[in-house]
């Protein structure tokens, strides 16, 4: 616990020095009077949002974020879920990547008929600070993280800082209102998707299944995860990648679940495993095992042409899922919906899970019970 507790300390100076509107530029950038005026449109536009709903409760979900219409409409069709499961309250989604933000807002990407889609987002420190300024009296931070890795600790990172009123050098919230949140315990903070090992691994490998049973009779199912590097694998959490395998392999031996970015278990590390239970050739189903289906969906798994592979290099990160099992024999496919692939979030009965972390967020101070780093 108090490796925890010291290390979300931390993270606290991390993950809150990235500029808002500027991924490229430094933090000096990022001028007082442009952060309070970031802060001045989000209490607007919360503020308004209140009054017209007459709601004392908020729900604030907190996505990685993406350019991708495909991700928008996920994340749109996310919010809707939310205000059917919780009808008392407002719902608001926010990015927690300033370059998700950026690019969104310049329409980086476009929809299915070429049209340019541009998309505000808000960093997590501006809604809650607007939410706080129009004092919702019960407040819910939701983790649309996959796993309690580097993202979430950035999540707890904006909750606390949130409530230590400490985004600006002078106070722009009222303690007073702030002291009562702590004092009710009306702040809470629901846990990524694959929380706890022995509750949402289980759940997610069952709901996962009941929609690739068929495709695992056929060939082999492999999921492509995030994962963090070494170094920032925070509070251990990409041991849940290799629980989910496990666990998926109890229903049917066709599934694995690899990632970009965790070590020993990238495709080529899937691919190894694949062979030694015998799966040497036949066809292999992609499946992002992400929130959304956004760059990594579309590119680092999906890609397809010699743009997405380096015969010099077979293992290159650069080399998409889809071109790697293809060169190496297998007929890989990557099932779409709409012309694209899906993320977690569009799976109904995944998104329930994040939903019941929703109804059973604990109070902010009772988190850190719940992040329990495997030795």
């Amino acid at each position: 616990m108090k490796k925890i507790k010291s290390f979300l300390v931390a993270t606290l100076a991390f993950a809150l020095v990235a500029p808002v509107f500027t991924a490229c530029s430094s933090d000096d950038d990022n001028t007082k009077e442009n952060i309070i005026s970031e802060f001045a449109v989000n209490d607007q536009m919360v503020a308004a949002q209140k009054a017209k709903s007459g709601k004392d409760v908020a729900v604030l979900l907190v996505a990685f974020g993406s350019t991708w219409n495909n991700a928008f409409l996920a994340f749109d069709k996310t919010k809707a879920a939310y205000e059917q499961a919780f009808p008392n309250a407002d719902v608001y989604v926010c990015f927690s990547s300033d370059i998700c933000i950026n690019r969104a807002s310049v329409g980086e990407n476009t929809d299915d008929n070429g049209n340019i889609v541009k998309r505000d987002y808000y960093e997590p420190r501006y809604l809650l600070h607007a939410i706080g300024a129009a004092k919702y009296s019960k407040i819910y931070v939701q983790s649309l993280q996959v796993i309690p890795g580097e993202e979430f600790a950035a999540v707890v990172a904006s909750v606390k800082k949130f409530m230590n009123n400490g985004y600006l050098g002078d106070a722009h919230l009222d303690d007073a209102y702030l002291a009562k949140l702590a004092d009710n315990e009306a702040i809470f903070l629901g846990m990524p998707l694959l929380n706890d090992p022995d509750v949402d691994v289980p759940e997610v490998a069952k709901q996962l299944n009941s929609l690739y049973a068929s495709e695992a009779q056929q060939g082999v199912v492999a999921f492509m995860g995030h994962g963090n590097p070494d170094t920032y694998d925070t509070f251990k959490a990409n041991v849940r990648y290799q629980q989910l395998e496990e666990e998926l392999q109890k229903l049917n031996p066709s599934y694995f679940v690899g990632t970009v970015d965790m070590p020993d278990n990238y495709k080529q590390d899937v691919l190894a495993r694949m062979q030694d239970k015998g799966f040497n050739n036949g066809k292999v189903y992609l499946h992002a095992l992400m929130s959304i289906a956004g760059d990594h969906a579309h590119n680092d798994m999906a890609g397809e042409g010699d743009e997405y592979w380096d015969a010099s290099d077979e293992e290159s990160e650069d080399n998409s899922w889809f071109e790697f099992f293809t060169h190496k024999g297998y007929n890989a496919t990557v099932p779409v919906s709409g012309n694209h692939p899906q993320g977690l979030l569009e799976l109904s009965g995944v998104l329930n899970v994040w939903i019941n972390h929703t109804k059973n967020a604990e109070f902010l101070e009772d988190a850190y019970h719940s992040m329990y780093p495997e030795e």
